[in-house]
């Protein structure tokens, strides 16, 4: 790991297929760890959209920082979908493409616009970029994303909602500022969010959920 964020690398990881070679419309979901002590308890999440035939992806995300300089929250950008974020390798966790992906971007585009949170960043417990990719993932359920445990803001719901759907679409959740709450899915199991931390497991996957460690499953090697 790089000493500095200043020097850190965002060279691409080799994982996202080539807009050069790959005509088809693509969606994928990234997480990488998040940069210095962070990244111990947490990991940074993004969204990046590749239109049928377009020459680049475009990636949709929160970076905290942009705020100090007067600017939404929201960054989007174009650029390779898999950098390394300040030397963390990146690891796709949802990726769909094909036939009707485009009006799935075009509604990503709009949701991720209509975000909450322009303006808003807080580390703990929220919102944060996870916030950001849990929010987008709740309007756009075909994503079925299952944000791991290690994704602290997940659970921060907009508005203070005590109520709503889990990121993956398939199941629900109750939250209390972030800090407290239960979800139940298909794809994400049993959650218990105690503080910001989760504590899961999935019986689909025979894994296990914990904070800073992530997600054990016996099922992956």
């Amino acid at each position: 790991m790089a000493h500095s964020w200043r020097t850190a690398s965002h060279e691409p990881a080799g994982i996202a297929p080539d807009p050069a070679t790959t005509r088809e419309a693509v969606v994928q979901v990234y997480v990488a760890r998040a940069w210095g002590w962070r990244g111990y308890f947490g990991v940074h999440t993004w969204i990046a959209v590749k239109p049928t035939g377009a020459s680049e992806f475009t990636r949709y995300e929160v970076i905290g920082w942009r705020r100090f300089r007067n600017q939404p929250v929201l960054s989007i950008s174009q650029g390779p979908p898999d950098a390394r974020w300040f030397g963390s390798m990146p690891e796709i966790i949802a990726d769909i493409r094909g036939q009707g992906v485009d009006e799935i971007i075009g509604r990503i585009d709009m949701v991720a616009k209509d975000y909450a949170y322009m303006d808003d960043y807080q580390v703990w417990p929220g919102p944060n970029s996870n916030t950001f990719t849990a929010y987008v993932a709740r309007a756009i359920p075909e994503l079925k994303v299952d944000l791991p445990p290690t994704a602290i803001g997940k659970d921060y719901l907009p508005g203070n909602a005590l109520f709503a759907r889990s990121p993956s679409g398939t199941g629900v959740q109750v939250s209390v500022f972030g800090l407290l709450g239960l979800m139940v899915g298909a794809e994400e199991g049993l959650e218990v969010n105690l503080l910001g931390l989760t504590f899961g497991i999935d019986p689909m996957d025979l894994a296990i959920k914990l904070p800073m460690i992530g997600r054990l499953s016996a099922t992956e090697s």
